[in-house]
């Protein structure tokens, strides 16, 4: 029988604002290790530490700009673009300008303890 998810769990942020982070599937909402898809809201001026997270992460920015920062360089993917970033790879996430809205696919899932993020 396929698995029916009514509503999303919250899950708290962290970041320089508010951010809104919403699992549909994951660790929390529906106790899946495997991946998780979470929407996020952030809002302009949101940014949060690097991080080296053990997990690739699929990224479809839905409204705004989400930019991002990666060993090398960075760069602002808009609505209607996407990014993936592999597991063990540096990266940061921020809407400096604008606030943004956007999917996070995680493989495997999203967890504190497997994100390392900078100090």
């Amino acid at each position: 029988m396929p698995q029916f998810i009514e509503q999303p769990t919250r899950i708290a942020a962290v970041g320089t604002k508010p951010k809104i982070i919403e699992e549909y599937f994951g660790r929390v909402n529906s106790g899946d290790a495997g991946l998780s898809i979470a929407r996020m809201v952030s809002p302009a001026g949101w940014e949060e530490p690097g991080q080296r997270p053990e997990f690739a992460e699929y990224t479809v920015v839905l409204k705004g700009r989400l930019r991002v920062e990666f060993e090398g360089g960075e760069r602002d993917v808009a609505a209607g673009e996407a990014v993936m970033t592999a597991a063990g790879e540096w990266i940061r996430y921020s809407t400096p300008e604008e606030g943004a809205e956007y999917v996070a696919i995680c493989l495997p899932a999203f967890s504190p303890g497997t994100v390392h993020r900078d100090e």
